[in-house]
């Protein structure tokens, strides 16, 4: 389908023409489940009814990424290869539902596409509900707000929905120095929460700065020797590589306190667990909504939160990228370029 050059309207757009998109795109795309990402061309989807066309200028890598490449995540729910995966993006308006709408053509914006219903965001081009965008941060290039939607919108879940964060409330949160974890560290500690982090000790001062009051170094101390009686334990690890984070975790908790799991896969039985422990569990699920985002953004723009990106990666990179996501230690998040601004 060709698409008619859009003039952006009003103040919300550039003010320019959009130029039209090709018939065809890169993408990073994998063959398989356990394939290496390579790029590939692929048809430009066809937005319709509510959905916006993005030109897609960065894009982040998140673990579940990693995860659906290797047979787990969201993989069984793949239509068909080749595909490329992401979720994540920062980008432009090529097309949106109707002239009038909010965020025309020319618009920047940011948010998660519906992957795998969808294609993914490692893409020069992706078709997303007008629901889960927001505008980009202004004080944000493309490829720091591109790190931020996924991990910002399950930290803003886990800490501020779920957890519910308030003043003098006493929060442990695991892997706080990754993607997800340094939003939950800084939303917690915004709202008024005295927060706890266990990370490895190059990541300690970082972590003060960001508003964690204690950063307990995982690789020497174990947390449930020296914590006790937490309200809330947000819980990045799991019982991943035998660790048993999650099932140490409940011991810390006060009769009644709330562990809330991430990675369900590496602990399936964590509710009877919780239960037998008399603390309250539940699992969390990202919600992809723009609103949240609108929010978020203003907490950027203003400093009150803050995206840290370890690094940056050409889409031709993207194999790359997945595999420093795969090694883990990774401080904040992991971006591929897709394109100029």
């Amino acid at each position: 389908m060709r698409f008619r050059p859009l003039r952006s309207a009003g103040p919300l757009g550039t003010g320019e023409d959009v130029p039209p998109p090709p018939e065809v795109m890169q993408a990073a795309v994998i063959d398989g489940i356990g394939a290496s990402p390579r790029l590939a061309e692929l048809p430009v989807p066809t937005p319709v009814l509510s959905e916006l066309l993005i030109r897609v200028v960065a894009a982040g890598v998140n673990p579940i990424d990693a995860k659906t490449r290797a047979g787990a995540g969201v993989a069984t729910q793949i239509p068909g290869f080749p595909v490329a995966l992401g979720f994540d993006f920062s980008g432009v308006v090529v097309a949106s539902p109707y002239e009038a709408h909010p965020l025309r053509p020319g618009a920047e914006v940011f948010g998660m596409v519906p992957f795998p219903r969808t294609g993914g965001s490692f893409a020069e081009y992706v078709i997303v509900p007008s629901q889960s965008v927001a505008r980009k941060p202004a004080s944000l290039s493309h490829a720091e707000a591109a790190g931020v939607p996924l991990a910002a919108l399950t930290a803003w879940g886990l800490v501020v929905e779920t957890a519910h964060a308030h003043e003098g409330q006493r929060m442990l949160i695991h892997a706080g120095a990754g993607g997800v974890g340094h939003f939950a560290v800084q939303l917690a500690s915004y709202f008024g929460a005295r927060v706890t982090a266990t990370a490895s000790a190059g990541n300690a001062a970082w972590l003060r700065e960001l508003g964690a009051a204690t950063v307990i170094d995982y690789t020497t101390t174990r947390f449930e020797e020296v914590l006790g009686d937490m309200d809330v334990v947000i819980d990045l690890v799991g019982n991943a590589n035998g660790g048993d984070t999650g099932s140490r975790s409940l011991q810390v908790l006060r009769p009644g306190g709330l562990y809330v799991l991430v990675p369900t896969g590496s602990w399936p039985d964590y509710a009877d667990a919780a239960d037998a422990a008399g603390v309250r569990a539940t699992s969390f699920k990202v919600i992809p909504d723009g609103d949240v985002l609108a929010t978020l953004a203003r907490l950027l723009d203003s400093r009150a939160i803050q995206v840290y990106i370890d690094a940056v990666h050409p889409l031709a990179e993207t194999a790359q990228a997945l595999a420093s996501l795969e090694g883990g230690h990774t401080r904040g998040k992991t971006v591929v370029r897709i394109s100029e601004d």
